[in-house]
């Protein structure tokens, strides 16, 4: 079974900067749609961000657009979350997901075949 490695989480002071990393530890994910969710404790997993496979178009939860930005390289075979602005509400266990085109249910965790373990992000005020 083909796993996602994660990595980027760690902890940062409320407006500061993180960039998460996500990689199939196998074989290549070039036209596969990737999601990034989070999970905070006690709450469901939400939305976070997706990206097409072809690396456009890209969506975003309301609660972080315009501080958060996804991107791929499929040189590099990686997803990335570039986070700016974290909010100490932004903290949550942070997990990438992927699958064969599935662009029209992205925002459905349900949907996605393959994740990533979670990488942790605390944002401290």
């Amino acid at each position: 079974q083909v796993q996602l490695v994660e990595s980027g989480g760690g902890l940062v002071q409320a407006g500061g900067s993180l960039r998460l990393s996500c990689a199939p530890s196998e074989r290549t994910f070039s036209r596969y749609d990737w999601g990034w969710f989070r999970q905070a404790p006690g709450n469901e997993r939400d939305f976070v961000a997706a990206i097409r496979w072809s690396g456009d178009p890209t969506d975003y939860a309301d609660s972080v657009q315009g501080r958060f930005t996804i991107s791929r390289d499929n040189t590099k075979n990686t997803v990335y979350l570039q986070m700016n602005s974290l909010k100490p509400e932004d903290t949550a266990v942070y997990y990438c997901a992927a699958n064969p085109t599935l662009w029209g249910r992205r925002r459905l965790d349900t949907e996605y075949d393959y994740w990533g373990q979670g990488t942790q992000v605390t944002v401290s005020s």
